[in-house]
């Protein structure tokens, strides 16, 4: 069974930076397309950043361009989400999810089988 757990959220400062993580248990990591989600309170789940699998190709949501980054180290099989330059908007439950058969990086949410529990990041002004 594969499982996903998050780790990394906490509370942060306006302006500065967390680095999330997610660990995969399971089958073969890198078999897996990756993606981060995040959602606020009163609000639907929003796509942050996706990955293929092997890393070289990348998708992110135009309110995190040039601030969060993603990438994978399919020997840790782990992926990362590198968010810099925090805002209050910023502030979430972050998901990880994963899912096999997946051609390429997909925004929706339903194009992925596996998810995280969720980490929270709160931002503050």
């Amino acid at each position: 069974q594969v499982q996903l757990v998050e780790s990394g959220g906490g509370l942060v400062q306006a302006g500065g930076s967390l680095r999330l993580s997610c660990v995969v248990s399971g089958r073969t990591f890198s078999s897996y397309v990756m993606g981060w989600w995040r959602q606020a309170p009163g609000k639907e789940r929003e796509f942050v950043a996706g990955i293929s699998r092997s890393g070289g190709s990348i998708m992110s949501a135009d309110s995190v361009k040039g601030r969060f980054t993603i990438s994978r180290d399919n020997a840790k099989k782990t992926v990362y989400l590198e968010m810099n330059s925090l805002k209050d908007e910023d502030t979430a439950v972050y998901y990880c999810a994963a899912d096999r058969h997946l051609p390429s990086i997909s925004r929706g949410a339903r194009a992925y089988d596996y998810w995280g529990q969720g980490t929270q990041v709160t931002v503050s002004s």
